[in-house]
């Protein structure tokens, strides 16, 4: 009708919708950034052309492998792609740099320099790409919440590294036939325009670059030393910063909703209730950046009752909120502001989760449990000075449980005497007082085709007070209707409004918000602290909600890294027929994962879910990135040449391609890092650990994996001789 609006007050859509867009156009963004790196290190606009289209080539074919096996267009999966853009076009670029390489050779023949030049890399894209794959199939298998993000990521990534190693063995060789010419004609004379002239520039500070690149590698290979004391200060910074970095299951981000709950005191009216939600309406209408707000009377987060109401509130636009004090966050402080001097109520505001269905709100959850069904009174007492201990904790903002004890009540005593003389069951009676004061099903009938569902209860007029007992009747054994007050006594007493139990315990639920600067997982270990500090020993706690899901997942994220580490040793072994050169490759992984950690501590990021998920790709890349370069060394070295001389060969040609696929998936990842915004926290959670882990990862193993493949060769051939 005219003058009425239709809102919808929680809508998870709204803020998906608005992430989808965000990470759509930081996808589009990083294509460009890829393509711009490529360009400055190919100075060509056709062989540029060729990496740009395995780009697409593997994304269109993700798209198509995940409508095939079921997967959605979400965060997850988007979020993969966006990482995959700088990992697809590696296999192009080895596959064009080496024609580049065969040109430079004098090859004036494309056919010819692709045919050679993949007879030289082939090997090692499928060695590397069959690596990067397979960190992620332990991943893939692990079952719960935390194995569905890892599941949807991970497969998403390795569909689209392996699309794209099949484009760098068929579509990308072939382009490089039809559109790539050597610089240098057969007269020896060189083209004079821009893209030569800009070769020529790039090339002299390159190759400035590489030989004081090739004198620190060869510093590092004739000291020793130092390679293992960089190894082992890497291994004890990781440690150090896996233990400093704060944890967390999910970053929490701004998703435009907020939900209160509101409890008066016990034994209020509904009458009364509402005029306290009238007081509360008129603050909440206070603040400019809520746009719709909307109260259910008679429920709350800890229950149902006459004193407990809920509000829901949408914000308004993220667009509408660019400013500072604006945030979710901001909102909810605004809201205890305005509504702290309202004696009767008592306000707890907090964001929905971020896993829809893991509890009412994104804060903890946990149930304090009474392990002996000791006096509820004492437990009452026992859980305020556990709520009172963890409000002075610094890493707890809020913390919140409207249990109560004094709620009015009425005290039933059935004369099983007087039942038995009239012949009517305390069970008649019991159900016949339920159905009269809290309304009892009856049946159900049908008519006009419609299923009609019958309850009964008396009339509130009828039932306001004890003397209403002399007017319910409940039936005799001969037939006749006896009043209730002829079989009940009702005693005042004051009690608990329900009794919540969990593991089979007297439970009562706590809930409350990280304080600003401290993580969930912060929270949680300070919880564990006061538990053991305050509870008697006949107390314990279980958490609830997504809080129970970041308790059990803290420990698997160790297990995959080394069941993923052990699974691509395995694929080494059996790649190089050797116990000893994988070593090569995995002791620079550590210094990859070190990266992660520093950058996270350095940006104020938590170890979270995001994080862990880009750690396991950083395994796969850095893996697969040493491997261009023990590949080439191990080739050169069956050709002749000596242990130094294999690794000197490897670390000055492999520099390039490595430098370029690094910088494409650094370059490729730097919009998600500087994302602001709706789900803004995510995506920096992922980028930074990404980008810090192959910054760091990449200089070690530029540096420290020759004189490891030194190593570890030199040990293999001793085995092999003896």
């Amino acid at each position: 009708p005219e003058g009425t609006e239709f809102v919808v007050l929680t809508d998870t859509n709204k803020f998906l919708y608005a992430s989808i867009h965000s990470v759509l156009r930081t996808l589009l963004e990083a294509i460009l950034l890829v393509i711009v790196v490529v360009y400055v290190f190919l100075q060509d606009i056709k062989s540029t052309l060729i990496p740009t289209i395995s780009i697409f080539v593997s994304i269109i074919g993700t798209f198509a492998v995940m409508s095939m096996i079921g997967f959605s267009i979400n965060l997850l999966t988007l979020f993969a792609l966006v990482l995959a853009i700088g990992t697809v076009v590696d296999d192009a670029i080895v596959v064009v740099e080496a024609v580049q390489a065969k040109f430079d050779e004098g090859y004036q023949s494309a056919v010819l320099a692709a045919d050679d030049a993949m007879k030289g890399v082939s090997s090692a894209i499928l060695t590397s790409t069959i690596i990067f794959m397979a960190v992620f199939f332990p991943v893939a298998m692990m079952g719960g919440t935390s194995g569905a993000f890892y599941t949807q990521f991970g497969i998403t990534m390795a569909v689209a590294v392996g699309i794209s190693a099949v484009n760098a063995f068929t579509l990308s060789p072939a382009l490089c036939t039809l559109l790539l010419k050597p610089y240098i004609d057969e007269q020896g004379n060189t083209k004079n325009n821009f893209a030569a002239r800009f070769r020529k520039a790039f090339n002299a500070v390159f190759d400035s670059l590489s030989r004081r690149y090739v004198r620190g590698v060869m510093f590092i290979i004739h000291r020793r030393w130092l390679l293992w004391s960089i190894i082992g200060i890497s291994f004890g910074l990781l440690v150090l910063l896996v233990n400093v970095t704060k944890t967390g299951l999910i970053p929490e981000e701004d998703t435009g909703t907020v939900m209160v709950s509101m409890n008066t005191k016990p034994g209020t009216s509904m009458a009364q209730t509402s005029k306290v939600m009238e007081r509360i309406n008129s603050r909440l209408d206070s603040i400019g950046e809520i746009e719709y707000s909307g109260a259910v009377a008679g429920f709350s987060f800890s229950g149902s009752g006459p004193s407990q109401a809920m509000y829901f509130v949408t914000l308004k636009d993220w667009e509408q909120r660019k400013g500072e004090g604006q945030s979710v966050n901001d909102v909810i402080g605004k809201i205890y502001a305005a509504t702290s001097d309202i004696p009767d109520a008592t306000v707890f505001a907090m964001s929905p989760p971020m896993i829809a269905g893991y509890g009412m709100g994104n804060g903890f959850e946990l149930y304090l449990q009474d392990k002996a069904g000791g006096n509820i009174a004492a437990f009452k007492e026992e859980a305020d000075k556990f709520v009172e201990a963890l409000s002075q904790r610094p890493e707890i903002g809020e913390v919140y449980s409207s249990f109560a004890t004094d709620y009015p009540q009425y005290w039933v005593d059935i004369d099983a005497a007087k039942c038995e003389q009239s012949g009517v069951s305390p069970a008649d009676v019991l159900s016949t007082l339920s159905g009269y004061y809290t309304g009892q099903y009856v049946s159900d009938f049908n008519r006009f085709s419609k299923l009609y569902h019958v309850t009964m209860q008396a009339p509130a007029e009828y039932r306001v007070n004890a003397e209403s007992l002399h007017h319910m009747y409940v039936r005799a054994s001969d037939g006749g209707m006896s009043p209730l007050s002829r079989f009940v006594r009702l005693t005042k007493t004051n009690g608990p409004s329900d009794l919540t139990r969990f593991n089979l315990f007297n439970a009562i639920s706590i809930s409350g918000s990280p304080a600003q600067g401290y993580s969930s997982g912060q929270v949680l270990e300070a919880i564990g602290e006061t538990a053991r500090e305050v509870l008697p020993s006949n107390y314990t706690y279980e958490f609830g909600g997504i809080s129970r899901e970041e308790s059990k997942t803290t420990n698997n994220a160790t297990l995959i890294f080394l069941l993923c580490m052990v699974l691509v040793y395995l694929i080494l072994c059996a790649l190089y027929e050797s116990v000893f050169i994988p070593f090569a490759v995995l002791l620079s992984v550590p210094c990859g994962l070190m990266g992660s950690f520093l950058f996270a501590w350095l940006f104020g990021l938590e170890n979270n879910i995001y994080m862990q998920t880009g750690l396991i790709m950083i395994i796969g890349l850095l893996a697969k990135t040493a491997i261009l370069l023990t590949e080439y060394a191990g080739k050169r070295r069956s050709e002749g040449m000596t242990l130094a001389q294999a690794a000197y060969s490897a670390a000055k040609v492999r520099l390039r391609p490595i430098l370029m696929t690094v910088l494409s998936m650094v370059f490729g990842l730097v919009p998600l890092m500087m994302a602001h915004g709706v789900g803004a926290n995510g995506s920096r959670s992922l980028a930074t650990g990404v980008i810090g882990g192959m910054i760091v990862g990449t200089l070690a193993l530029l540096f420290l994996v020759p004189s490891l493949f030194i190593v570890f060769q030199y040990i293999q051939e001793r085995v092999k001789h003896n």
